[in-house]
Formats: structure tokens, sequence, C-alpha cells
């Protein structure tokens, strides 16, 4: 579930903000354009980057006056850095952060780097992605915009706004949909008027004096097509703050939690923490055990669906409380089977004499398939040839029975269980195995 919204007071204005995560360390993430902090969690690949964010920090989440759920700002009295600095420090303050690191994505990387400089002390460290050190173009900054190419933005703003932009050029690697989708976020974000006000506020901002003042450890970071943003301004910036680190990432998008999200976070767990994360093994080896009712269509016939439904709960009750005990993982469960994954066969095998004992009290029977081999992690899914063998094998199982692999049988030796041979068998699309069953 999303963090629940607070507000902080900000000379005046109503902030909102939100806390996930524990720490320490503390992390302000600075949103871009305009945001929405409850909204956000409602687009997946974002909601997965606050959360691994908020893994290894207290992460904080606020949106900038003006837009989502602070307060509105009237068009003609635009914010001004500094005010906007202090609406991150009156957050900091109410969750009482003396120090954080800060992420500034996109035109939240100007607000990051200014407050960055003007307050080393509460500063631990500085990262940036798609940033700009200005937005008008000049002899000695000529990748922004010309003031013509920004006038024709603010108009293409005030027309589109209220019936969709074509964020295209914000995240290309998104399919329609999923453009769809960000367009909608965007445009729930903040009013069209709110919109165009803060895109005014951001063309007047040019943050280049300030670099060299910038005294946390910061790590640039770029992607080398950013239609948005040039990758010369990611270096730009980078060359003139003291130790930076710039990091180039392939790609065009824009926005930093569509393409290499991991990635992307991994250099600011780094950067924050001293510690890289390890890379998440694609591949494991597990034992998986496959199990399913015998004769549920029959005992469904029998009870009724209620009460069929009412024993099905209480038997994936009995499931999950034996394989918390036994230390298994619940990999999947659907009407009466259910498949999960041990990091040890000979418990996995116990589980499942345990379990066929307990669901004996609902009048049930189980048959248990289990197998040990090389499985292929997806996220919190298991797949892969060992997945296969699990379900061959307990298709082999009669009721009542726990049946295991050789391969079983073989890395359990020595644990007093015993087996009785079955013999060999011909596993559709895995190949001859020879299989036993636990006495």
């Amino acid at each position: 579930m999303p963090p629940q919204t607070r507000y902080a007071k900000s000379d005046g204005v109503n902030i909102a903000y939100q806390v996930a995560g524990e720490g320490p360390p503390d992390l302000v993430y600075v949103p871009g354009w305009v945001s929405h902090v409850e909204l956000a969690w409602e687009l997946p690949d974002l909601a997965r980057g606050f959360e691994r964010l908020a893994s290894f920090s207290r992460l904080i989440l606020f949106d900038k006056r003006g837009t989502g759920m602070s307060d509105p700002v009237p068009p003609d009295d635009l914010p001004t850095l500094e005010q906007r600095m202090d609406d991150v420090r009156a957050v900091m303050d109410v969750v009482g952060s003396e120090r954080a690191a800060i992420f500034g994505a996109s035109e939240g990387g100007n607000m990051s780097m200014l407050f960055a400089a003007a307050y080393p002390e509460r500063t631990i460290a500085l990262a940036t992605f798609g940033c700009t050190a200005k937005r008008v173009f000049s002899p000695d900054y000529p990748w922004a915009p010309t003031p013509e190419q920004r006038q024709r933005g603010f108009e293409e703003v005030e027309r589109q706004w209220t019936s969709g932009l074509d964020w295209e050029d914000v995240a290309p690697s998104l399919d329609r949909p999923a453009l769809e989708e960000l367009s909608r976020y965007y445009r729930r974000s903040a009013s069209p008027g709110a919109a165009l006000a803060l895109m005014r506020m951001n063309t007047l901002v040019d943050v280049r004096d300030v670099l060299p003042s910038i005294q946390a450890p910061t790590v640039v970071m770029h992607r080398t097509d950013d239609r948005d943003a040039n990758v010369e301004e990611g270096r730009y910036i980078a060359a003139r703050i003291p130790g930076a680190r710039f990091v180039e990432f392939a790609g065009a998008d824009h926005s930093w939690w569509t393409q290499d999200r991991d990635a992307i976070v991994d250099e600011i767990e780094e950067l924050v923490t001293g510690v890289r994360p390890a890379p998440e093994p694609d591949r494991v080896l597990a034992t998986v055990v496959f199990a399913d009712v015998v004769g549920s269509t029959e005992r469904l016939r029998e009870l009724g669906d209620h009460r069929w439904a009412t024993v099905l709960e209480r038997f994936h009750a009995t499931v999950r409380r034996e394989l918390e005990r036994w230390r298994g993982t619940e990999v999947d469960s659907a009407g009466d089977g259910f498949l999960a994954v041990f990091d040890g066969p000979a418990r996995a095998i116990r589980c499942a004499l345990e379990l066929r004992d307990e669901v004996r009290r609902l009048d049930l029977e189980l048959r248990v398939g289990v197998h040990t081999g090389e499985c292929e992690r997806l996220g919190e899914k298991f797949a892969g040839i060992a997945v296969h063998t699990g379900a061959r094998v307990a298709s082999l199982a009669r009721s009542g029975e726990v049946v295991v692999s050789s391969t079983v049988r073989d890395l359990v030796s020595g644990s007093g269980i015993a087996f009785e041979d079955r013999g060999e068998h011909e596993l559709k699309g895995v190949g001859p195995r020879r299989v036993f069953a636990v006495l």
C-alpha cells in the first residue's frame, strides 16, 4: 500500500509529502515538472522505483507547491527556487531529517543542485538524472532550446493539456497504452495554468554559477539520446561539480523509471550507502514442491460451492502455516493446488509429509511431487525445466503419497528418510527419470 500522505507548512503553503522505508539514511526525491505523490504509485514502473529506493533508505516524497496534492499557486505568482528549497527544508524538518541525500530528476535537478550548494550541512549526497543547468539557448550553452522553441512549447501545453499531450519524446520506449497512462498521470498532477506557470518559471532558471560550490558526493546520470535534455548538458554539469561522477545510460527516455530503472537505482544506492548492490541472481538451485487435492471435483459436487470454498480457505491457511514452519516459500496457489520452493530437499519432504497429515483433518487427500534443480527466478516467480520436472513427478503420485525424483533421493542420503523405488518413467517434455515414493 502507498504511504500515508501528510502535510508540512512552508511559509503558509501546505506541502504534501510521504515517507516510505526506514533508513538510515534519509533520501529526498525531488520530482520533475509536475508530480502527484498518490497517483505516482499507480504507475507500476515508478512505484517499483520508489520501492527500490525505500529498500535502502527512508524515502521522502513530496509535491512541489502548485502541483499534485500541495496547495495551488496563482499562475501570475511563480514560485522561486528559494521558495522551493524552503519547501524541501519544511518537509525535512517535519519528518525529523537533519541530513539527507537528494535525488533530483529532470527539472527537479535545478532545485536539488541549488539546495546541495546552499545547505551543505544538510546534504549527504546528490544524485541527478536528465537534468539541465539552464533552459534557454546561449552561445556558451548551445544545447538548450531557443526562446522561440520554448515559446512554441508554452503554446503547445496551453493548447493540448486538457486533451492529452503526446509524451513520446519523454518516454519513447513505452508502448501506446503506457504512454496514455503517463499522459493521464501528468494531466492529473497539475492544472493547465499551473503546468504552464511552472514551465515558464523553469525557463528562467540558470544554476551554472552554483555548480562549483557543491561539496557533496555527486553522481550525474543521463541517457545518451534523451530528447528533452541533451546528454551534453549532463556532461557539462558533471564537469563543473567538484569530484562528480558522470554515468551515461543508453536509450532516449527522459523519465528515469522507464528504462534501466534498477541500474539507475544501483548508482544511487552505491552513492548513498557506499555499497553497490549485488546483482539479483537470475538462476538458483531450489527444491520445488507441487501438490494438489485428490478428487477435488467430486468433493465440489458433494459439498456445493459455498462449503467447498470454506474448505479451500482452510486448506490454503494450513498450507501457509506449514510453509512458514518449514521455511518454504509460496510461489503460486490456485484452487486446490500450490507450488512452493525450499532451500533444502529434506525440509521440503518433511513439510510435504506434515502437510499431507494435516489436511486429512479437513477430509482431504494430497498427492505431492518434489524435485531439486536449477530454477530461473523471475521476481517472486520461479520457472525453468526444474519446475516442469516437479510438476511431472507430482502427476505420478497416488492419493496420499509424496513422490520425489532421484535427484532428491540422492541429496537427502543419510537424513533417515526412507524411499520405495517406483522405477523409471518417461516424463513429458523432460525425458526419462527415476522416481521414488517416500515411506
